[in-house]
């Protein structure tokens, strides 16, 4: 039986339904201190059961998207488009790469191209926009290279690995 059903395929990931097969491996990464700091989850333990209603939460809703290796049908991460308000035509993406082995290569980078592509061609989306500790030089970079601006920072509002951090705002427009 199929685990993962390719919804946007990439070159070298694609985005599938959620599987709550994957129970276990969510609560691996929520409770790794390295993966979790920049997510606000670090200083949140987080069991097998709360994993699994947040999983099947995220699993209803529209568009919650496990990030896949395409060749492997491996799980890298998940990435999902909130906040999305019609009238507006906007939405706010936020995503994750689970391994540390699995980050640098490209594949959240991919993901996030696909999944703003989504949002401006099929959902009419106009903005979209992410919220990014402005420690976590790493997917800094991977937004601006996916064509995200900063338009904002909330001074000292998160509190990771004991010091305070700034939270930068990003967004990436349309192009008419």
């Amino acid at each position: 039986m199929a685990k993962y059903f390719p919804k946007i395929i990439g070159d070298a990931v694609y985005l599938s339904p959620m599987s709550l097969d994957d129970l276990e491996q969510y609560t691996r990464w929520m409770n790794d201190l390295e993966m979790t700091k920049y997510l606000g989850a670090a200083a949140t333990t987080i069991s097998l059961e709360k994993e699994r209603e947040a999983l099947e939460m995220l699993a209803k809703g529209e568009h919650n998207f496990a990030i896949v290796l395409k060749g492997e049908d491996r799980l890298l991460g998940n990435i999902s488009l909130m906040k999305v308000n019609h009238l507006h035509q906007t939405a706010e993406v936020g995503l994750f790469i689970g391994n540390k082995e699995d980050r640098g290569k490209g594949y959240g980078s991919e993901a996030l191209r696909l999944i703003v592509d989504f949002g401006f061609k099929y959902l009419n989306l106009k903005n979209i926009m992410l919220k990014v500790n402005a420690e976590n030089k790493a997917a800094i970079a991977a937004y601006k290279k996916c064509g995200f601006n900063e338009f904002g920072r909330r001074t000292r509002s998160v509190y990771v690995d004991g010091k305070w951090c700034d939270d930068i705002y990003m967004e990436v427009l349309r192009e008419w």
